[in-house]
């Protein structure tokens, strides 16, 4: 098979795929309710708090949005990675991976295929939550300009190598381990800075939160809404780390496949 049609073959099995996951979500209103849901309720209860606190605080007037753009930025991470994530549960579930691996369709199409639903669910997810926030506090994250699209990309990428690495965990020691998919990412959030900056931390933690990438990420937020400007050295200290941690998930998940695949796990795997 040349090039071109093994290129072309690949591509028709990923959007297979992605059409399979996208018919589920979008035909199910309590999914699309689901992931509306709990980032326009915290948003709403920060926003509130903002309000609260802005009359007695000289650093929420200078930059009345920086808890909303945190949460709001917050939940990009915490979606992108329950994307994928749960794009793998919902086979697991319908006992189909079986069925996915003796089909024709490959492991980094099968990872490609999780990564688009991801980027679905977190707009659907987070873009609910910047619509009420405009609508309700006139705050709009699309304020922050070109630095969203940089704190977005940093974020989304952490939250798939994230999801990877627990669709990993879960294909290699079953359904147990499935609440990693919802803690896991809250592991990071305490050396995340994502409502105070990083100098707070004790020195020890400090350490920690310099080989995480979103602290770069909710740095460069404050540096923005606070100094307006935006630092560039923050975003590239936070992709390379990135680079190594989506490295380390897509190994961990391709190990755990090779794994079941040799212990005869993928028929097996179900409710």
């Amino acid at each position: 098979m040349n090039a071109p049609i093994a290129a072309a073959a690949s591509a028709n099995r990923i959007r297979a795929l992605i059409e399979r996951h996208a018919y589920l979500l979008l035909k199910s209103w309590p999914r699309m309710v689901s992931m509306a849901y709990y980032p326009t309720v915290t948003m709403i209860m920060w926003a509130f708090v903002t309000v609260y606190l802005r009359p007695t605080s000289n650093f929420l007037a200078d930059a009345p949005g920086l808890f909303i753009g945190a949460v709001l930025l917050w939940d990009i991470l915490f979606r992108g990675q329950l994307g994928v994530s749960l794009t793998f549960f919902e086979e697991m579930y319908s006992r189909n991976l079986g069925n996915l691996f003796v089909s024709p369709l490959r492991a980094w199409e099968m990872i490609v295929g999780q990564l688009v639903m991801s980027v679905i669910r977190t707009l659907i997810g987070v873009g609910a939550a910047c619509f009420f926030a405009w609508l309700l506090f006139s705050f709009s994250i699309f304020s922050l300009g070109f630095p969203l699209i940089a704190f977005f990309l940093n974020l989304i990428i952490c939250g798939w190598a994230i999801g990877l690495a627990v669709s990993g965990m879960v294909l290699r020691w079953g359904l147990g381990a499935e609440e990693l998919a919802w803690a896991a990412i809250f592991l990071l959030a305490p050396v995340s800075g994502v409502y105070y900056p990083i100098a707070v931390l004790p020195g020890w933690l400090q350490t920690i939160a310099h080989a995480v990438p979103t602290s770069y990420v909710f740095e460069g937020m404050r540096a923005v809404l606070l100094e307006h400007q935006f630092r560039a050295e923050l975003f590239w200290s936070a992709l390379a780390i990135n680079v190594l941690y989506m490295f380390a998930g897509v190994n961990l998940y391709l190990l755990a496949i090779g794994y079941a695949r040799r212990h005869g796990m993928l028929m097996q795997m179900g409710e």
